[in-house]
């Protein structure tokens, strides 16, 4: 079964999302209109970014003292995509966008996650516009976001720093207000920054024009100190090359230097770098921080000390597309594999006679172990997959959507978030380990594509908030936030999957339902009364201690929500809804009942890894 015929299942059949043409915003589309635009993604993907999947990986970007060096092939894909439209997809028309449901957009990108993630499409960019779409000034969204939109600027996301790393509140970068025209600047109050970023996607690069860089940093106080902790970080764009109100460009540079690339385990055909600000590479007009132009210029995006409220809406935005690039690796490498098990002969199958040396050899996929792991594969991909269009479903509603069904959508999207962020970059990572299994040898070698799938995906527990800050928001905020409100509502929303499948009259399936069914049901209890234990001591080092194992269980009951619901949208007859209901009864009976391991240490509150010296490791 194809990407396509998947993706199509998971749309229509399941998420119908046809719907969404009933209401005034995408009015004008129709089930044509998203075919055309899968078609042409999907187009795009085949052409220009999977020839070329390896030759990013094995041609590193370069710094050859003045720019960084692409091979041609990224240079065109980008092209290709830009061209698309895609950047623009869920935009209004009035900004030249196409106002596509951000369901159909998510679907339409996979496409090029699954091509080659490294080449990248748009995510930050999008991600960056959006931002600014939302807390920029009415100059700031058309100088900026429109160019990012339309393809000629590129957009990045500056949070981490060398010796911060995560820990934002501990970043060094300060902006002080610029006292050339401070407060007068048509683009916001401008300020001098400096200070350095670590781990920048795209930080420098030729491929478009210009560069946009959000960057956090702190504004001291009049004692030239700054506020301690988060809120006192602000937010600023800062242009690689400076730019008038109008959006052209001026011919001078900022003072944005690149220090170095990072050459990284996968996704190397991405440039990643640090960036310096205001080190005095790059002197720009006005005084500056010394009197002699140094300091980047930056404008002040929203509200000074609010910074990190406005960046979490890129980070969000970013963090769910994470997720669906670590699904479309988990695929890929399931499709590589299922293609090679199903050509490669390798052993004789058993009988109760035993083997016979003489019989002609069997193909792999023959071998129950062999397909004990497709299997894995495919519940682990085609799960996360409804999973992300389902968050991208809920982006929909929240925007579109009456507003009661808005609020619960918000809501929502709050306690899945973190799931659907790291539950594929978990176990579609493991998806691709088993890719790498089913090649044998050759799997572990160049010469196939499974090896690089692995490295590539191996980022995704890492980047974007790693996997124990996810968990750590998992448990100690958002099934917290307003008196739990949206664990109780994904609760109910789970409940009525289940009660549905309890009720289904499909004889032939009925009792795999029904079974599937008691098994969610006791899933989510569990989890419910794990909540609650682990915050019943009050103390939050004891609730949080075990906070990825707590994540891992909430994750698979999720994950088991999402296949009951697919299985109950795939009671036709053919091998493609026969898979599907396969996949969920291998979740159902390989992977949910792990939950029960996670939640003992949970519940017990165990502080075996907490408690334990440094001295005895």
């Amino acid at each position: 079964m194809s990407l396509r015929s998947t993706v199509d299942f998971l749309l229509h059949d399941w998420l119908q999302v046809s719907s969404l043409n009933q209401r005034e915003r995408f009015a004008d589309h129709s089930r044509d209109t998203f075919d055309a635009v899968l078609d042409t993604c999907e187009r795009i993907a085949r052409d220009k970014f999977a020839p070329f999947n390896r030759t990013v990986d094995t041609e590193e970007p370069q710094f050859d003292g003045e720019k960084v060096v692409l091979p041609q092939a990224t240079y065109d894909a980008r092209e290709a995509y830009a061209a698309s439209g895609m950047l623009s997809a869920a935009q209004d028309y009035d900004i030249g966008g196409m106002q596509l449901p951000y369901t159909v957009e998510s679907a339409a990108n996979a496409f090029f996650a699954c091509a080659s993630v490294s080449i990248g499409a748009g995510m930050l960019t999008v991600g960056n516009a959006n931002l600014l779409m939302a807390h920029g000034t009415d100059l700031q969204k058309q100088v900026f976001a429109l160019k990012e939109f339309a393809g000629d600027w590129a957009g990045t996301m500056c949070l981490s720093e060398p010796q911060a790393g995560s820990s934002l509140s501990d970043i060094a970068t300060r902006a002080m207000p610029d006292g050339d025209g401070f407060e007068t600047d048509a683009l916001g109050p401008r300020y001098r920054l400096k200070g350095n970023k670590m781990w920048i996607s795209t930080g420098d690069h030729e491929l478009t024009e210009n560069i946009v860089h959000l960057v956090l940093a702190k504004i001291p106080g009049p004692d030239g100190k700054t506020i301690a902790g988060v809120k006192g970080i602000s937010l600023f764009v800062v242009p690689k090359k400076l730019v008038d109100a109008q959006g052209a460009l001026t011919g001078e540079r900022n003072d944005v230097a690149l220090a170095g690339l990072n050459h990284k385990c996968g996704w190397r055909g991405t440039v990643n770098t640090l960036l310096n600000f205001g080190e005095g590479k790059y002197p720009v007009r006005g005084a500056g921080l010394d009197g002699k132009g140094a300091g980047a210029i930056g404008y002040l995006v929203g509200k000074p000390g609010e910074g990190l409220r406005c960046m979490f809406h890129m980070m969000n935005e970013a963090r769910i597309g994470v997720g669906m690039a670590a699904t479309m690796l988990g695929l890929a490498g399931y499709y590589a594999s299922l293609d090679y098990a199903k050509n490669r002969p390798q052993g004789r199958p058993m009988t109760t006679a035993g083997k016979d040396a003489a019989s002609p050899q069997a193909r792999i996929i023959e071998h129950a172990d062999v397909k004990r792991m497709l299997l894995a594969q495919k519940s682990y991909g085609e799960g996360a997959l409804a999973l992300e269009l389902y968050c991208a479903r809920l982006v929909d509603e929240q925007h579109t959507g009456d507003a009661e069904s808005a609020n619960q959508a918000r809501l929502l999207l709050e306690v899945l978030t973190p799931i659907a962020k790291s539950w594929p970059s978990e176990w579609c990572l493991e998806a691709n380990s088993l890719a790498i299994q089913i090649h044998g040898g050759y799997g572990y070698t160049r010469d196939y594509p499974v090896e690089q799938y692995w490295r590539d995906n191996r980022l995704n527990m890492i980047h974007e908030g790693t996997h124990g800050i996810q968990a750590l928001d998992l448990l100690g905020r958002k099934v917290l936030m307003e008196e739990g409100k949206g664990l109780w509502l994904l609760a109910d929303r789970i409940n009525v999957t289940v009660q549905k499948a309890l009720n289904a009259d499909n004889a032939h399936e009925h009792l795999a339902r029904t079974e599937h069914a008691h098994a969610l049901a006791q899933a989510l209890q569990r989890v419910g009364r794990a909540t609650k234990m682990a915050w019943s001591s009050g103390v939050p080092n004891e609730a949080l201690a075990n906070a990825v194992p707590y994540m891992q269980a909430f994750g698979h009951t999720v994950l088991a929500w999402m296949w009951l619901e697919v299985a109950l949208a795939s009671e036709g007859e053919g091998a493609a809804n026969a898979g599907r209901r396969a996949a969920a009864q291998f979740f159902f009976h390989y992977e949910l009942p792990k939950i029960g391991a996670w939640l003992n240490v949970v519940e017990s509150r165990d502080m075996t890894c907490a408690q334990l010296s440094e001295d005895a490791f």
